[in-house]
């Protein structure tokens, strides 16, 4: 999907991958003056997402929150606020190394935690990118970007979603991330994010 997620229709399933809530947060806490918003902004863009899909489960697949500075009263209270919107939906929490230093989110959020691989259907749920020789990994951590270069030293650099073998990475759901350049390999598949559409690379 154009919204960084995957969507399984038959489960009624959605996965995200490396929210980082309360990055800018932990930043600011830090000194550095970087924009606020973002936890407000991801926060909605899952609403939208929930709202679209009617979606009954979320599986979130690790670094659900940036750091233990980012459990700020207002990156919490948002989160509550934002819980309160969808009382029905389930949702799974995937532990990733971010998650390992921020801890669990609080017992309000009513989010299931679990650790890598959590199997679910046909996947592997992970954070961290594996090879599992009968089933699907779904994994982040990496937040996979890839750069298109043009005539006249253009370049347009785009999250992307990577399908090697048995596993598919995501990109980043949360904005303010960054990424790590991915580049194609003999049986790898790109599928670029830009536009409001996902482009498979050819």
């Amino acid at each position: 999907m154009s919204e960084h997620a995957l969507w399984w229709p038959a489960a009624q399933t959605l996965f995200i991958a490396d929210l980082h809530l309360g990055k800018a947060a932990s930043f600011r806490a830090q000194g550095q003056p970087v924009p606020g918003g973002t936890t407000r902004d991801n926060l909605q863009r899952l609403d939208a997402l929930i709202a679209n899909t009617q979606a009954t489960h979320l599986v979130c697949l690790g670094d659900f929150l940036h750091a233990a500075s980012a459990r700020t009263p207002a990156v919490l209270q948002a989160l509550q606020h934002w819980r309160a919107r969808h009382p029905e939906l389930r949702i799974t929490l995937v532990r990733g190394n971010h998650d390992d230093h921020a801890g669990d989110p609080p017992p309000e959020a009513r989010i299931a935690v679990v650790d890598e691989p959590w199997p679910l259907g046909p996947f592997l749920c992970c954070h961290h990118p594996q090879t599992a020789p009968t089933a699907w990994v779904l994994a982040g951590h990496v937040h996979p970007v890839h750069t298109l270069r043009g005539v006249g030293r253009d370049r347009l650099r785009l999250p992307c979603f990577v399908a090697d073998a048995q596993q598919v990475l995501l990109p980043a759901f949360g904005a303010f991330t960054g990424g790590h350049e991915v580049p194609r390999a003999p049986g790898r598949r790109l599928y670029l994010v830009g536009g409001d559409r996902v482009w498979p690379l050819p």
